[in-house]
């Protein structure tokens, strides 16, 4: 198993909009004010060109499974970033990639001087909320920012100090 880890690049855009929403439908998680309407989700290139945030692309044998970054989102306090479009394929899930790819964006957000990840999620991810407690994310009773996802009925918060 070859697993690489690397920069979103513009000639991933298409691949990495079809995992996302492929996976938001997969688990029945793809309904209005999600990232599967938000336009955005079709140029991620794009997206991620904002000072202070990162994506990460995984790569398994060569093809691209999945990803996953961080993003200064708007309304969040300046040491705050936000987890943003971690999504993988089935063929990656349970293989260490998600968490590889969690590992990098807490060390990156570090790197831009975030003390906090923020984190907006849904209750049908239920094996993604097991790993985002893990690794010490904590439920919040509101949502943080405006990320403008408002079908996401879940928030998280971790402190990188901890």
């Amino acid at each position: 198993m070859n697993i690489n880890i690397r920069a979103i690049r513009p000639d991933d855009n298409t691949t990495l909009s079809k995992i996302i929403k492929s996976t938001l439908v997969e688990f029945k998680a793809n309904h209005p004010g999600t990232v599967y309407y938000d336009a955005s989700t079709d140029n991620l290139s794009d997206v991620f060109k904002t000072p202070r945030s990162y994506y990460f692309v995984a790569e398994l044998n060569d093809e691209i499974i999945g990803g996953g970054g961080i993003y200064p989102t708007d309304g969040l306090p300046d040491d705050t970033c936000e987890l943003v479009k971690m999504y993988l394929l089935p063929e990656g899930r349970g293989s260490g990639i998600g968490k590889i790819l969690i590992e990098n964006c807490m060390a990156k957000a570090q790197v831009f001087g975030f003390t906090k990840i923020y984190l907006e999620t849904m209750p049908e991810l239920k094996q993604a909320l097991g790993i985002y407690a893990k690794y010490g994310f904590e439920y919040l009773n509101a949502p943080m920012g405006n990320s403008g996802h408002t079908g996401c009925a879940l928030w998280m918060l971790k402190n990188l100090s901890n």
